[in-house]
């Protein structure tokens, strides 16, 4: 493990790499990127960025390269992710894989790590259809997994308990088939480096995340 990391999570929707990044982001002190909670955030605030992205996230799209890689710029210029970062939601193309490449060759930084979290499809829409979402905190709960101690209410907060607009099972759906034409070839694209893993996403939150810490302390099997 090195004083400073940058990592990559990739996965479908619900594989997971929103807890698992949170989690690492405490473990080792990194800056946790979660571009769908930064796109909610402004679709929530009726930012100029909101309105431009809201569309094509409810319809289950990918917001388009140049929005993304803008936003990303800005994110890393800001001083907690000096020291490391999380990437959790990017890249989701190869186009955007590249243009990372060439906004951290400016920075003369690299990614240490890719991690992609593979878990079956039908697997996928189970968890996605059963997420909700605290409208306060932001706090994930499950109806079949995480569930709240109040069906309708947080248990840090006290906050209303949501189901995303995009996790409807026919929008999760098309933002499977989405990920599966654009992003899945990101698998190829980070491959050809020896800091690519594939993790199996399917175990308990707390196995995948010992496997992935496993390789992060060089422990992890080879």
């Amino acid at each position: 493990m090195t004083e400073s990391m940058r990592i990559i999570l990739l996965g479908a929707p619900g594989s997971g790499k929103g807890t698992l990044a949170s989690r690492l982001a405490r473990e080792f002190k990194l800056a946790h990127i979660a571009t769908g909670d930064i796109l909610r955030r402004a679709v929530e605030a009726g930012s100029v960025l909101g309105r431009e992205v809201e569309a094509v996230m409810n319809q289950g799209g990918l917001v388009p390269d140049t929005v993304m890689v803008d936003l990303i710029a800005d994110r890393l210029a800001q001083p907690d992710a000096a020291r490391g970062f999380i990437l959790d939601g990017f890249p989701r193309t190869v186009a955007q894989a590249m243009a990372l490449d060439k906004l951290l060759d400016r920075m003369s930084l690299s990614i240490d790590h890719v991690f992609h979290l593979n878990v079956p499809e039908e697997d996928l829409v189970k968890r996605s259809v059963g997420r909700r979402v605290c409208s306060e905190c932001g706090r994930n709960y499950h109806l079949t997994g995480a569930v709240p101690r109040q069906a309708d209410r947080c248990d840090e907060c006290g906050g209303e308990l949501r189901e995303r607009d995009d996790d409807g099972e026919d929008t999760v759906r098309r933002r499977l088939k989405v990920y599966q034409d654009s992003t899945r070839p990101l698998a190829e694209y980070y491959g050809a480096c020896g800091a690519f893993r594939e993790v199996d996403g399917t175990p308990a939150p707390d196995v995948v995340y010992h496997s992935v810490t496993g390789w992060l302390r060089g422990t992890g099997r080879r």
